[in-house]
């Protein structure tokens, strides 16, 4: 009302995070929870929520154990036997001991929850709502489309699953089902039979921090490659299964002696439908493919924007806000700025944002803090990229096959050779990435009905670049021999370490980047450089068979079949052979005349020389 809003946020946004320090368990979560509502709250609020922490005071162990004892119907002394007097950790909700089972001499982590805790969570969640009818009240005269209500009763869940131990364990146990296969994943052990709603006994695990660079240098752990596994493993478990760990914060993660990763409190857990979790993905292809309305239309499906929104406006502001993925500095790429610039965005026009895609903000953004304090150079996004690329290329879901052709192809069907071969550059970084099922994916859409148009205009491409290609190798071959023959000493030295160069490698299983370089070395000076279309040709052909990419060769084998079998490619099969044939007989007939080169007009097979136009000879 008087205008000086924007100057006063940072001073207010302090108050709040102040206020809101001072108040009880469930109200700090709450604040906790808005620092990741970018559509509810602008940057300088989020900025001074994420400052929040859990700062209670320890109870006593008499209190601790008579909990234990009500809970398990059986002495303390008769089950644990303490191995550190004092709690080693305490928050809101519980604290956590390190003890000893009487029954079998195993380490266990004890967790017990604090006295009365629901009873106070309870009153503070019922402040909270009833303040909440309040702001629904205030923001309908915004005219804002903002339920705060429903938000409160959506974190009041979430709060309420973390009081329950039980389903806390049962997250656990799922969680290492899903995940304990995983290489490199540990998964600690619940002992069900002495959990309860308020205790639960967990496999003591001993390890070290991820943020500990000098003790995980000491004991020699590479803690790039615990980052790597840790966002691999993220991306598996919100992408593919939908069942996350929505709090990987740095207490919640251990390096282990051997390696491993080990994931603890299971207590904040999140699931995304199949449809959520393909609209999450389908938002960083367009982001990476810089296609506003296409998002913008997923935001939609996925209920962020009412309907009857006009969409332009933010289109526009999409535009300017975010970007260019693929060729940004690495400064830019940091997800806590893309997510600012969308959280502005979102702030400023009617989005709603549901409780998956807020877990998964808040997973991602917790991901990349840690992720940070490992590596200063550390980017999510830029971590994440192979694995989106590995899926939009192997992926047969029709959500996911409509991102490839929008990445891979342009609105009328001609090949992005240059993004396709960006695609599998990043695709094969991934683990588990199957060059086959992205061929078996390609060829799957080529022989559709809709891709009639493109198999057409791909056969175009096809005959144009090897009739390019051939011109461009006769010429290239005359030129490696001319050179050869120039400089016969010192190409037979040369020639001789590329022969020794490929017999070396023959059965190596070494990357074919360190090949390749080895082969350009090798070539240097002996053979004229290639031209632009065979280097084109000849890396796309190397990204097909890249060994780095767990491809078995008779996996080709079916696909070979599948194709060779298929009437539609055996008439384009046909009809390229028929032109390119055509265009070889013209070159050599206008080579022996010593006639200029034909030039040839596109899909027609006409050639053009002198002025005029011609059939192809």
């Amino acid at each position: 009302l008087t205008g000086r809003e924007f100057d006063n946020r940072r001073n207010r946004a302090q108050q709040l995070q102040k206020t809101i320090s001072s108040l009880g368990p469930a109200i700090i979560k709450g604040g906790q929870a808005l620092a990741s509502r970018p559509d509810l709250m602008p940057s300088e609020y989020l900025d001074e929520l994420q400052k929040l922490q859990d700062d209670v005071p320890r109870f006593s162990n008499e209190v601790a154990f008579a909990t234990v004892e009500e809970e398990l119907k059986m002495k303390f002394e008769d089950v644990f036997e303490l191995i550190e007097t004092e709690p080693i950790a305490a928050a809101s909700i519980g604290q956590v001991y390190k003890a000893r089972l009487i029954s079998n001499g195993e380490t266990v982590a004890l967790k017990i929850q604090r006295p009365k805790c629901e009873d106070v969570i309870a009153l503070d969640l019922y402040v909270l709502r009833w303040w909440s009818g309040v702001a629904n009240f205030i923001t309908e005269l915004l005219n804002r489309d903002i339920n705060l209500q429903s938000i409160i009763d959506d974190f009041g869940e979430l709060i309420y699953r973390e009081l329950d131990y039980e389903a806390e364990a049962a997250n656990a146990q799922r969680f290492s089902e899903l995940y304990a296969s995983v290489p490199d994943v540990f998964v600690p052990k619940i002992y069900s039979e002495m959990t309860t709603q308020k205790v639960l006994t967990m496999e003591w695990v001993d390890g070290t921090r991820l943020t500990d660079s000098n003790t995980l240098k000491a004991i020699g752990l590479d803690n790039e490659k615990l980052i790597d596994t840790l966002v691999q493993c993220s991306l598996r478990q919100i992408l593919e299964n939908g069942f996350f760990h929505a709090d990987p914060h740095a207490g919640n993660l251990l390096a282990c002696a051997d390696g491993r990763l080990c994931y603890l409190d299971f207590g904040m857990m999140s699931y995304a439908a199949p449809e959520q979790r393909n609209g999450f993905l389908l938002a960083v292809v367009h982001i990476v493919n810089r296609d506003w309305g296409e998002l913008v239309r997923v935001y939609q499906r996925l209920g962020f924007i009412p309907e009857g929104t006009d969409v332009t406006p933010i289109e526009v502001a999409l535009e300017k806000a975010l970007p260019d993925v693929l060729n940004a500095d690495i400064t830019e790429l940091n997800f806590k700025n893309v997510v600012g610039k969308l959280g502005d965005i979102m702030y400023t026009y009617p989005f709603s944002l549901p409780p998956f895609y807020i877990a998964i903000i808040r997973c991602l953004g917790v991901l990349e803090g840690v992720a940070i304090q490992v590596d200063p150079k550390a980017r999510i996004i830029s971590e994440a990229y192979p694995y989106v690329a590995n899926r939009v290329l192997t992926d047969p879901q029709d959500e996911l096959q409509e991102a490839l052709r929008r990445l891979a192809f342009t609105s009328d069907g001609r090949i992005r050779w240059d993004r396709l071969e960006s695609l599998l550059e990043e695709a094969r970084d991934s683990s588990g990435y199957d060059v086959t099922q992205a061929l078996d994916q390609l060829t799957n859409y080529l022989i559709s009905d809709d891709g009639e148009q493109l198999l057409n205009d791909f056969a175009d491409q096809i005959v144009e670049t090897a009739d390019s290609l051939g011109a461009e190798s006769a010429g290239y071959i005359m030129d490696a021999f001319r050179s050869l023959s120039e400089n016969d000493e010192t190409a037979a030295v040369k020639m001789s370490r590329i022969i020794g160069i490929l017999s070396q490698r023959l059965g190596s299983d070494a990357k074919n980047d360190d090949f390749e370089q080895e082969l350009r070395e090798g070539l240097d000076g002996a053979l004229p450089e290639p031209t632009p279309t065979m280097q084109k040709f000849l890396r796309i052909a190397t990204l097909l068979g890249a060994r780095g990419s767990n491809t078995d060769p008779s996996k080709f084998v079916p696909l070979v079949r599948k194709l060779g079998q298929e009437p539609r490619l055996q008439q384009t099969a046909g009809e390229i052979v028929a032109k390119l044939g055509e265009r070889l007989l013209s070159r050599t007939l206008r080579s022996f005349f010593r006639l200029p080169p034909p030039v040839f007009d596109g899909r027609s097979g006409r050639q053009t020389f002198d002025g005029a136009v011609g059939e192809t000879k």
